[in-house]
C-alpha cells in the first residue's frame, strides 16, 4: 500500500498542491475512449448532468476553503470601562476609572494551522477524484447503452434481410405449390418464419426505444431525441498485458484515489488530535485613558496585555478520546483501501479475460462458422431447387447464416463495452500495442 506521510511544514502542502495539480490535468482529456459520435454523447452527459454539476461546484467551493482554513481567526476590537464609581458615575472621581480600547487575537498551537489547510486540500483531491470516478462511471453507462443500440439496430437489419429472403422464397414455394410440384406444408412454413419474424421485429423495436429512452436519460435531455446508432465500427484490435494494466488501475483508478485521500485526511486529523493537547493562545493589548482628578491633576494613561491559555485539564474526557477515535478513522480507512487495492487486479484480470475470450468467440464466427454456414446455405439453396433437400432444411441454412452475422456482431459490441467497462476500472484511457501483448 502506498500512501503520503502527512507531517507539518511546506513539504506537506507541496504535496498536496502536486496531487491536486495533476488531478486537473488528467481530468482535461476524455473521460474513455469513443469513436467521435459516442464522444459528442459523452460530452452532452457530462454536460448536463445535475451530480457531475453538484461535484463541480463542491470542487470550487472546497478549493476556496484551503486558504480559509489555514488563516487565523480575526482579530476582536472591544471597548471597556473600568473602576467607575456607581455613586457618582464621575469619571474623574476615582484615579483608578479608565476609558479602555483593547484588541485581541487568537493563535493556534504552532502547526495547527498548517494541518488545516493540508486537510481542506486533501477535501479537495478527494473530490476531484470522486468527480473522475463519477464522469468515467456516466461517461461507461452512455457507451454501455449505445453499443448496445448498436447491436439492435444490426439486429433490425438483419431481420429485415430474413423478411426480404423469407419473402422471396414463399414466392418460390407458392409458386411450386400452385403447380403441383410443391408442397402445402412449405408454404406454411414460410409463413410461419415470416410472422416469427415479425414478432422478433416487434421486439427489437421495443428495445431500441428502450436503449434510446435510455441514452436520454442519461444525457439529462429534457424531450426525447432519437439517439443514431453506430456506424462503421471495426473489430477492435486490442492485445493486452495484464500486468500492466493492473499497476495502471492500482495508479490511476479514481476511487483507489478517494480511499488514500481517506488515509491522508485521517492521518492530518491524528495530527490535529495531538495538538490538541497543547494550549491555544489568546494575546490581549488594551490602552487604558484616564481623565483628569478632581484636583486638575494629570493622569498618566494605562498599556495592559495579558496572554490567555485553555488548559487540559480534562483530557480523559476530551483529548484522549478524540485522538483514539481518530486512530480507528485511520485504521477504518487503510482497511477500505487495502481492500479495494486488493480487488482491483483481480476485476482488471477477469475483464482482461472477458475480452480476451470474446475475441476468440469473433474470430471462430467470422474465420470459420461463418463460411462454413455461407457454403452450407448456398449448397443448400442449390440442392432444393434440383428437389436433393427438403424446405426446412433449406431455409434453416440460410436462416442459421444471417443469425452467425448478428452473433458475430454481439461479439464485436461485447469487446466495445468490455473496454469502456475497464477503462472506467483504469480511470484512463486504454493505451494498447504490439507491446502490451497479453500471453497466456
Amino acid at each position: 500500500m502506498k500512501h503520503f506521510s502527512i507531517k507539518a511544514g511546506g513539504m506537506g502542502l507541496i504535496i498536496v498542491w502536486t496531487s491536486l495539480f495533476t488531478l486537473a490535468i488528467g481530468q482535461a482529456a476524455s473521460p474513455i475512449w469513443a469513436p467521435p459520435p459516442l464522444i459528442q454523447l459523452i460530452e452532452e452527459g457530462i454536460e448536463q448532468n445535475m451530480e457531475i454539476k453538484s461535484l463541480e461546484a463542491r470542487v470550487e467551493s472546497l478549493k476556496e476553503e484551503i486558504s480559509f482554513a489555514g488563516s487565523l481567526e480575526d482579530p476582536r476590537l472591544g471597548f471597556a470601562v473600568l473602576n467607575l464609581p456607581t455613586d457618582t458615575f464621575d469619571f474623574d472621581q476615582e484615579p483608578m476609572t479608565q476609558k479602555q480600547i483593547f484588541i485581541a487575537q487568537k493563535f493556534p498551537w504552532f502547526g495547527k494551522l498548517d494541518l488545516k489547510s493540508q486537510r481542506a486540500a486533501l477535501k479537495t483531491i478527494r473530490q476531484k477524484a470522486l468527480l473522475k470516478a463519477k464522469r468515467l462511471e456516466l461517461a461507461r453507462k452512455i457507451a454501455t447503452a449505445y453499443y448496445d443500440l448498436g447491436f439492435i439496430a444490426t439486429g433490425l437489419e438483419i431481420n429485415a434481410r430474413l423478411t426480404d429472403m423469407v419473402n422471396q422464397l414463399l414466392n418460390v414455394v407458392e409458386t411450386r405449390y400452385a403447380t403441383g410440384r410443391g408442397l402445402q406444408q412449405d408454404v406454411l412454413q414460410a409463413q410461419v418464419e415470416l410472422s416469427k419474424l415479425l414478432d422478433e421485429k416487434i421486439r427489437l423495436e421495443k428495445m431500441r426505444r428502450t436503449l434510446e429512452d435510455k441514452i436520454n436519460e442519461l444525457l439529462n435531455r429534457e424531450s426525447f431525441i432519437p439517439v443514431q446508432p453506430p456506424e462503421g465500427l471495426s473489430y477492435p484490435e486490442l492485445e493486452l498485458n495484464v500486468k500492466r494494466l493492473q499497476g495502471k488501475a492500482l495508479k490511476e483508478n479514481p476511487r483507489l484515489k478517494i480511499r488514500q485521500a481517506e488515509i491522508e485526511i485521517a492521518a492530518v486529523e491524528i495530527e490535529l488530535a495531538r495538538k490538541d493537547y497543547w494550549p491555544d493562545m489568546d494575546l490581549m493589548l488594551a490602552y487604558g485613558q484616564r481623565e483628569e482628578d478632581f484636583n486638575g491633576r494629570d493622569l498618566p494613561d494605562f498599556i495592559s496585555a495579558s496572554l490567555t491559555m485553555n488548559i487540559p485539564l480534562w483530557q480523559k474526557n476530551r483529548q484522549d478520546p478524540k485522538l483514539a477515535a481518530t486512530k480507528k478513522g485511520h485504521e477504518a480507512a487503510i482497511k477500505f483501501y487495502r481492500n479495494l487495492a486488493e480487488i482491483l487486479p483481480h476485476k482488471v484480470d477477469a475483464l482482461a479475460t472477458e475480452i480476451r475470450d470474446t475475441q476468440k468467440n469473433y474470430r471462430l464466427f467470422t474465420e470459420a462458422l461463418l463460411l462454413q454456414a455461407d457454403q452450407w446455405a448456398s449448397s443448400s439453396l442449390k440442392a432444393y431447387e434440383v428437389g436433393a433437400v427438403e424446405f426446412n432444411t433449406m431455409i434453416d441454412a440460410q436462416i442459421r447464416l444471417l443469425r452467425f452475422e448478428l452473433q458475430a456482431a454481439n461479439y464485436m459490441y461485447e469487446i466495445y463495452r468490455k473496454r469502456a467497462e475497464l477503462e472506467e476500472v483504469l480511470g484512463n484511457h486504454l493505451q494498447v500495442g504490439r507491446g502490451d501483448d497479453h500471453r497466456q
